[in-house]
């Protein structure tokens, strides 16, 4: 099988008619669900991540950056167009595999406007942006030459509550949510059905190995995304990764994880283009608290995954190119939506004709500990959003005001009961207001108490500036709204039956 999936490697590249090799190589890797606590070097005492961990050493480390929402698909979204997902209709909630929408073709990705410049583009892993009718919205059709992945999350299989450790590789027993066994694609055609969980990472590898050598060989300027499905419950592993974590499941993944970090970063030395690639890593939210120690770990940061609380929306992130980046850590206000205009400036592309949400990163990047962000407000809408509620909290500088707060089945199973389910959204006002420099935790309301005046022209402030984005902001017409339609779910024969189990290459 490994064999017959490298001969699909050789047919995918595009011919290259020129090639601009001033351009910086760029490299986007985005973990799934994984915390602000969850790296050795953001202070978790158990987990191996020696890559991700050099990485940070030898780059520069974020300590305030934050994804543009709290789940899953509304956060790929802002990572690729730098757009809060409201504005492309990515809410509320997530894509599943039979969702009739997608990211609408109408939105501009940072693969779309790099490809306008020359580059050589390609994804692996994670997509959840939609599949829809005869996978229209897959990467191939949002400016992706090459793609290896899962459409969707990999827990929307048939059985959510999958092992696959080996040689205990029980993937598909004990449960049905009715839906097709989880498919593998290159670029839009299903190459494996089911994904052989064990093996994937390893596939994925060899693809970004393969991505990389063909397009430094070619003289061309490339962009890959690497998505993971890691550390998304449920976790799984290769035999090579398989109970070496003291961590147990999540960890065993979270080192799988790091370990293809340190194969991208392996590859990019072969073949002479470390210095000369822009490397950034973060993940699209904070942990799944429901799984308990299966789920990730925020850190000291408030309640996880679903949140607008800072442990659904602070990520780890770490910037990396060798000889352009001083090492060091920023505390500078910083975001996934800053990558498509910092992207765009490293590779003299035009920006998208549209509001865009982010701004320049390259003073933070590129000048050590004075380097200063654009940046100083962050809006959190919940995963839900809606235009009547708008905008849940702000963080303007060093404070962030709660207007209104909301638990998440997400975020279950921690000892803090304003993360869990039951909570549902609550009006505040005046706002809970913190001090994040002071109280990450988000644990002592500064608007309690005799010392609530001297913080009035704060709230003014920040008031002023939710006003002022809400004003501004438009809802596109919901994808996700629309519904899902059990016939569009990818199948590697779509003519057999009975579906969803006939839908299998072996």
């Amino acid at each position: 099988m490994l064999q017959q999936l490298w001969g699909f490697l050789s047919l995918i590249y595009p011919l290259v008619s020129s090639a601009n090799s001033s351009l910086p190589n760029i490299v986007l890797i985005f973990g799934d669900d994984l915390g602000f606590g969850d790296l050795g070097c953001y202070g978790h005492p158990s987990s191996l991540t020696p890559n991700l961990d050099r990485l940070a050493a030898d780059g520069l480390r974020f300590t305030d950056f934050y994804s543009a929402n709290s789940i899953c698909s509304p956060s790929r979204a802002a990572l690729l167009t730098g757009r809060y997902p409201v504005r492309s209709g990515i809410y509320p909630g997530v894509f599943y595999p039979g969702s009739r929408g997608g990211l609408p073709h109408n939105e501009t990705t940072i693969a779309e406007i790099l490809k306008e410049q020359g580059y050589a583009t390609a994804m692996v892993g994670k997509w959840h942006l939609g599949y829809g009718a005869n996978g229209e919205f897959l990467p191939i059709y949002h400016g992706f030459d090459n793609f290896m992945g899962v459409p969707y999350s990999h827990d929307q299989g048939p059985c959510q509550n999958l092992i696959c450790f080996p040689p205990d590789t029980k993937c598909y027993g004990g449960c049905d949510q009715g839906h097709v066994l989880l498919p593998l694609f290159v670029n839009d055609g299903i190459i494996q059905q089911p994904v052989s969980f064990p093996d994937l990472t390893a596939f994925y590898n060899n693809f970004a190995h393969d991505f990389i050598t063909k397009a430094v060989k070619d003289n061309q300027p490339f962009f890959l995304y690497h998505a993971s499905h890691h550390t998304h419950y449920p976790q799984f592993a290769g035999k090579s990764y398989t109970g070496k974590s003291l961590r147990g499941p999540f960890g065993n993944a979270l080192a799988e994880f790091d370990g293809s970090v340190g194969k991208i970063v392996q590859a990019l030395k072969e073949n002479g283009v470390e210095k000369s690639t822009f490397v950034f890593f973060t993940a699209d939210n904070g942990p799944e608290t429901l799984r308990k120690s299966r789920g990730g770990n925020s850190g000291l940061l408030k309640c996880g995954k679903g949140t607008t609380y800072e442990g659904g929306m602070r990520e780890p992130a770490i910037a990396y190119w060798p000889g352009k980046i001083p090492p060091g850590v920023t505390h500078e206000l910083a975001s996934t939506l800053d990558l498509l205009p910092t992207i765009a400036a490293l590779a003299n592309a035009k920006l998208p004709s549209v509001p865009l949400d982010g701004f320049d990163m390259q003073d933070i990047l590129f000048n050590g500990p004075k380097g200063k962000s654009k940046r100083n407000t962050m809006f959190f809408y919940p995963s839900s959003p809606s235009k009547i509620l708008g905008v849940f909290a702000v963080r303007h500088g060093k404070y962030k005001a709660h207007f209104y707060t909301q638990g998440s089945s997400h975020s279950e199973f921690t000892p803090d009961p304003a993360c869990n389910f039951s909570i549902f959204p609550t009006f505040h006002y005046p706002p809970l207001l913190y001090d994040l420099q002071t109280d990450p935790s988000e644990n002592y309301n500064l608007l309690i108490g005799s010392t609530a005046k001297k913080y009035a022209t704060i709230l003014r402030q920040i008031e002023l500036e939710k006003a002022t984005f809400q004003m501004n902001m438009q809802f596109a017409e919901s994808q996700i709204n629309k519904g899902e339609d059990l016939s569009l779910e990818p199948c590697y024969n779509p003519q057999c039956t009975p579906r969803p189990s006939c839908c299998r290459s072996t």
